[in-house]
């Protein structure tokens, strides 16, 4: 038996995760100590179980630790293993030392979430010089495309489509969502600058002329290299851009600044935002009944707790964990 626990934001993907693949809605309570420390409780019994949390790691330096904790927790309350669901799979960006004495912080995040858990789940993760996550985690992964539901959506919601990639890298990609959709593509020139300097240089597109333009990005972060094509575009005698990404982190301004140049910014759910218009919950649901079957091997299997003794119990059942919130009335 599965049960999903959503951490704090990630409550509607649990939802639709559980609904998809008919497995248990577990629920989890977080909040914070005076002194700002996390506390978590999980409310839904895990003896025996699969527990799977999920997280969004957009904003992986706030909710980490609690994510952490609720993996402990279920693993000494009994749970048979412990999965990551993290569509968004953060610090991926910075994978060699650039400068002198940089930290290789996606190393370093991968060893964290390889001691954590038994194996994770996620969604296009953004690998630059490594080929495989197995290059930097030590347990199972399952990495999922969510490019056919991209090209799918576009498809249904686009007339006459002119499927655009940000940079060459990107052609073979955007290549097979303008073969599933139907629509001729090209791809730009990205040059970047640093973290918020992106010049995009756009070919001629006169053959295309009376088409939809539809930028497609794995990932739209600073947003600088989708504000600057879409800039172009409209200054070709272009329609407004619609601009389609997987993971829709949008840091910043960057989000309202690309709306005015944008007829239409459509992300995937991988990220939450209020651009999320392409449910990917199915797609991981899907991954989760089938990776799973029959997949025991493949679990990193730990020791069962210890039982406490009588004293340690005894300690356990007569210190509280905390002081109650004040809105339980306790």
């Amino acid at each position: 038996m599965r049960v999903i626990f959503p951490l704090p934001g990630n409550e509607a993907f649990a939802q639709g995760l559980a609904a998809a693949g008919g497995f248990e809605l577990g629920h989890l309570e977080t909040r914070r100590f005076p002194d700002g420390e996390s506390y978590v409780r999980l409310l839904t019994d895990v003896r025996g179980k699969c527990v799977d949390l999920v997280c969004s790691l957009a904003d992986a330096d706030v909710g980490f630790l609690s994510l952490v904790f609720a993996a402990d927790a279920a693993r000494d309350l009994g749970a048979r293993e412990v999965t990551l669901i993290a569509p968004y799979l953060a610090y991926m960006r910075q994978d060699r030392r650039f400068q002198p004495g940089e930290a290789i912080s996606s190393k370093s995040f991968a060893r964290l979430v390889s001691a954590t858990f038994d194996r994770f789940v996620t969604v296009d993760p953004h690998l630059h010089r490594y080929r495989t996550l197995s290059a930097l985690y030590t347990i199972p992964d399952t990495t999922l495309h969510a490019a056919p539901a991209l090209a799918d959506w576009i498809g249904e919601n686009v007339e006459a489509p002119l499927l655009i990639g940000p940079d060459e890298e990107s052609e073979q990609w955007v290549s097979a969502i303008a073969a599933r959709v139907g629509a001729p593509f090209t791809v730009l020139r990205k040059i970047r600058h640093g973290d918020r300097s992106v010049d995009v240089e756009v070919p001629d597109l006169d053959a295309w002329r009376g088409r939809q333009p539809v930028l497609a990005d794995d990932i739209a972060s600073s947003g600088r290299t989708l504000i600057e094509a879409a800039r172009k575009l409209v200054l070709q005698g272009f329609a407004k851009p619609v601009c389609t990404v997987i993971h829709g982190v949008f840091a910043e301004d960057s989000y309202e600044r690309l709306a005015h140049l944008s007829s239409r910014i459509v992300s995937t759910d991988a990220v939450p935002h209020p651009s999320n218009a392409i449910g990917l919950a199915p797609l991981v649901a899907e991954a989760l009944a089938t990776t799973h079957a029959g997949a025991q091997d493949l679990v990193r299997h730990r020791r069962p707790p210890e039982p406490l003794d009588e004293v340690e119990q005894a300690g356990f059942d007569s210190f509280p964990a905390s002081d109650p919130p004040p809105w339980t009335g306790g």
